[in-house]
């Protein structure tokens, strides 16, 4: 029997953005219908509008009414936002708010049921998508609260080939990132970051460098004592719990130097502490992932770029490697699944009981 192609979920964005153009132009190489059957939720009549506006080859989309209709080797979309809404390039108006999340919520329900395997959202406007059910910093949250349930918790990682950085807080002011910063986040964070390199992008012993709050590393307590009083004890319990750490580093120099390229991944206290240097190394094909949660989701590193809308500048490559990396994932996931699905138990024996045709001890055990 065939294997059944992964199912992307798109999500179109902001209409008013250059997320139909990246969403498009990654279309227009038909090689990528041929490795997932992609389902873009939105409107095949904006679509219609941006290819037209953006003087764009073609794309022949195939409008279906649900999920389990998509067809292989076509680009799939669904209508699921209002047929009246109006492109304003440029501008951030109610009507695309409220079209990012009507596309966003109707992939989500998708999702949920099993009718697509795996998300990709093109970029929204954090602000004109908020309405009463969408009050979320962004899409991260919104996907905790939609997949994250009891213990489940997102945790944002930005990557580019062998480069991948977590956040601890993520979109808060900078004036409450300290208050943020408590030794249970940073366990819980490099718990999470240590579990998704495993799982995600299969690293066996995962090697998380993780950065300073203060400059200088806090410069034993003469620039801020966060260091030693809370991000050290933190590393130091989540060793405790499997999790190989090293740190904290002074992100200037730990960047300038190239560091990063001896760790699996890097640990950053807060959002401009590890996007400000990603999207200087990775601006370009650098994508966004969710990890935490039951579900994938990726997203291009970018926003809504306003300022290029409309004028066929934008770079397609970033959402093109979110979708490699959703694929990625979701099949890493599947072989974490499968061989880690029935571990050996460890056993513990006591010599000369009924364990006599064995002959184990308990320290002979302990080291199968």
């Amino acid at each position: 029997m065939e294997e059944r192609l992964i199912r992307v979920g798109i999500t179109h964005g902001d209409i008013n953005g250059i997320g139909y153009e990246v969403i498009l132009k990654t279309f227009l190489d038909a090689r990528m219908a041929e490795m997932c059957t992609p389902i873009i939720y939105g409107s095949s009549k904006i679509a219609a509008y941006h290819r037209k506006t953006l003087e764009l080859p073609a794309v022949n989309l195939s409008i279906i009414s649900q999920a389990e209709d998509a067809g292989s080797n076509r680009v799939n979309i669904i209508n699921c936002v209002d047929e009246e809404a109006k492109v304003e390039l440029t501008q951030s108006t109610p009507v695309a708010g409220q079209a990012s999340y009507q596309a966003l919520e109707a992939a989500v329900t998708d999702l949920k049921r099993g009718a697509i395997d795996v998300l990709v959202t093109a970029p929204i406007n954090k602000h004109n998508i908020q309405n009463a059910e969408f009050h979320f910093p962004g899409h991260t949250e919104y996907l905790e609260e939609c997949f994250g349930g009891v213990g489940r918790k997102a945790l944002m990682i930005m990557l580019k080939d062998e480069l991948r950085i977590a956040l601890v807080t993520g979109h808060i002011p900078i004036s409450q990132v300290a208050s943020k910063i408590t030794p249970e986040d940073i366990v819980s964070k490099l718990r999470l970051f240590n579990q998704s390199l495993k799982q995600d992008f299969g690293i066996e012993r995962p090697r998380i460098a993780v950065l300073s709050l203060n400059p200088h590393a806090g410069d034993s307590g003469l620039l801020g004592k966060e260091e030693d009083e809370i991000i050290i004890p933190a590393m130091q319990e989540a060793e405790k719990r499997g999790v190989m750490s090293f740190g904290p580093y002074a992100a200037d120099g730990f960047f300038g130097s190239g560091s990063y390229d001896l760790f699996d991944g890097v640990l950053a206290m807060y959002h401009d502490q590890g996007l400000v240097p990603f999207k200087t190394l990775a601006m370009e094909d650098g994508v966004n992932f969710t990890a935490g949660l039951s579900v994938v989701r990726t997203s291009p590193a970018h926003g809504t770029a306003y300022d290029i809308a409309g004028q066929n500048k934008a770079s397609e490559e970033s959402f093109r490697q979110a979708v490699y990396s959703a694929l990625d994932i979701f099949r890493r996931r599947i072989t974490y699944r499968e061989a880690t699905a029935n571990p050996l138990r460890k056993q513990y024996f006591d010599k000369g009981a009924d364990n006599e045709k064995l002959d184990l001890t308990k320290d002979d055990a302990e080291t199968l």
